[in-house]
């Protein structure tokens, strides 16, 4: 199983603080570097010193590191016109040399809309099924050639359908927990689905759906890979755990309920029973981005005991 370190820098987090955990993240052998796309703090956090933009942090990134991934959970469908975001991940991709994913979702968060003066559609679904057909036609569009779309929320007309990525391909994830609009859009859309925050029997129950989607549009369902998001907790020993459950306001048990948490040996174990449903990757949340023997310790004690 791969792992991936997700962070969400909107609870407090400067760029010089990501550029530490993504370099932390290359060096100990993870497979990639994740962040939320949010302009708001969440519960009790400070938020300081203020949000980071998703988009210009992995710009940042990806002329800092050389072998990592880095992507998205979710880019926001409300923040970004989708002719905007195909040129931004386009650029972004080439200054990576090929290396960035677009996890792209509807939004949801209306108080950082409001405390920003970004508009909250009603409508959101509708308008991320229009702007996946328009992020991943304008970059199939053959060069020398244009790009037109016609939807009920956006308009394209004779479009250059410019700059390309680097990667033929850039993946696309789709995730959530709906149960009948999500998986078809994954089926349309996605190289991954994703789900986050789910517990093992739901996250089953969600990849069966997803792959009778695929099936259904003529897919094979292994084509889309499929992977979790988790908040994870890991300590040589009780203590340890506890102490880091403390550090980010939760409790060791319902992390364990909840989440990866517990000593190396309990989150192998657990990362194998998600394996059994079907996913082949683990987005690992990191809440705390300066205690950095964590990343260490997953990387020594779980990571390698992967495979």
């Amino acid at each position: 199983m791969d792992l991936r370190i997700f962070t969400e820098p909107q609870q407090g987090a400067s760029y010089d603080t990501l550029l530490t955990i993504a370099k932390a993240t290359e060096d100990l052998g993870f497979d990639a570097f994740f962040r939320s796309d949010h302009y708001l703090r969440m519960g009790s956090a400070d938020g300081l010193p203020g949000p980071t933009d998703a988009w210009i942090t992995l710009a940042g990134l990806a002329r800092e590191t050389k072998r990592i991934r880095l992507g998205t959970l979710m880019t926001a469908g409300t923040f970004r016109l989708p002719g905007v975001l195909a040129i931004q991940v386009a650029q972004v991709d080439q200054m990576s040399g090929g290396r960035v994913e677009l996890g792209l979702g509807a939004g949801w968060f209306e108080e950082e809309h409001k405390a920003y003066g970004i508009p909250f559609p009603k409508e959101k679904f509708a308008r991320l099924e229009e702007q996946l057909a328009i992020v991943t036609g304008l970059w199939a569009t053959e060069t020398g050639k244009t790009f037109s779309y016609e939807g009920r929320h956006y308009q394209l007309q004779d479009s250059p359908a410019l700059p390309k990525p680097a990667q033929g391909k850039v993946p696309v994830l789709i995730g959530g927990h709906g149960a009948t609009r999500t998986p078809r859009l994954a089926a349309r859309f996605a190289d991954e689905f994703n789900i986050p925050f789910a517990s093992v029997e739901d996250s089953e129950r969600q990849f069966g759906r997803v792959r009778a989607a695929a099936q259904e549009a003529g897919r094979k369902a292994d084509d889309l890979v499929y992977s979790n998001a988790l908040v994870v907790c890991v300590g040589k020993d009780d203590g340890e755990v506890a102490r880091r459950a403390a550090a980010i306001g939760r409790e060791a048990d319902e992390l364990r309920a909840n989440g990866l948490a517990g000593s190396p040996a309990e989150v192998v174990d657990k990362l194998g029973r998600y394996a059994e449903t079907g996913s082949s990757r683990a987005y690992l949340q990191i809440l705390d981005l300066h205690d950095l023997d964590h990343l260490e310790l997953i990387s020594s004690q779980v990571q390698s005991q992967l495979g």
